[in-house]
């Protein structure tokens, strides 16, 4: 079954904490660089303290050996799941797989889902690219360098998870309910079609940050990957 990951970003502790004390249906929390910039290892460890399992989502794209040094630290705040950009290469990848060792989960992101396939090749430099096969390519080489698995839009899912098998895990932002805005995601699709194709781990944010009542977006978004989950402890 797939798991929700709910994108906790928000600009300070208090906003934070108070929207994580709304939805005790939660298990999963995204934190990125927006509320760790403000926050600090503080608040992960605070939010790892109440039983919900973090996502840490910085994208580390540098040399390996500071990747690896940033994914030890992250080891120490007792996060379950890491970020880095796959086009960091071969030797990045391998260092950062290397440090998590069986307790942390590095994932390789592809291709972010704001790009559309002509700001991605102005981006690399080329006339033109296929993001489909773009990002299959540097799914196939996260995976080969030793990473748990991918992060990928809602359009390569069926491809990715064809080529690298069942056991890679695939996680995905760009979750929409029929209905609900993309704001800046580009390539988006519903929690059950997003399950049905093979991801699984559904990264949503706005969709009930913004909602008139967070507990209620949740809860649909949970239903429409069929879990009901007990509270986590507090």
């Amino acid at each position: 079954m797939a798991e929700l990951i709910l994108a906790l970003d928000l600009p300070d502790r208090a906003a934070a904490l108070g929207m994580l004390d709304r939805l005790p249906a939660l298990r999963w929390v995204k934190v990125g660089s927006r509320l760790m910039t403000a926050e600090g290892p503080a608040l992960v460890r605070e939010v790892v303290s109440r039983g919900l399992s973090v996502f840490l989502d910085l994208k580390w794209h540098d040399i390996p050996s500071t990747v690896q040094e940033a994914v030890t630290s992250a080891r120490g705040l007792g996060v379950r799941m890491v970020t880095v950009h796959t086009l960091g290469g071969p030797a990045m990848l391998r260092a950062a797989a290397d440090a998590a060792g069986d307790e942390l989960a590095v994932i390789g992101v592809t291709v972010l889902t704001s790009h559309d396939e002509a700001e991605y090749a102005a981006t690399l430099g080329r006339p033109a690219v296929r993001l489909l096969d773009e990002a299959a390519r540097l799914a196939r080489s996260a995976v080969s360098a030793g990473l748990a698995g991918v992060v990928c839009s809602p359009l390569e899912i069926e491809r990715i998870r064809t080529g690298l098998g069942p056991d890679p895990l695939i996680l995905v932002p760009g979750i929409r309910r029929p209905g609900d805005e993309a704001f800046d995601q580009r390539r988006t699709a519903t929690p059950a079609e997003a399950v049905q194709q093979g991801a699984t781990h559904l990264v949503v944010g706005r969709p009930v940050l913004h909602a008139p009542d967070p507990a209620v977006a949740l809860g649909e978004f949970l239903a429409a990957i069929g879990e009901c989950p007990a509270p986590p402890a507090r």
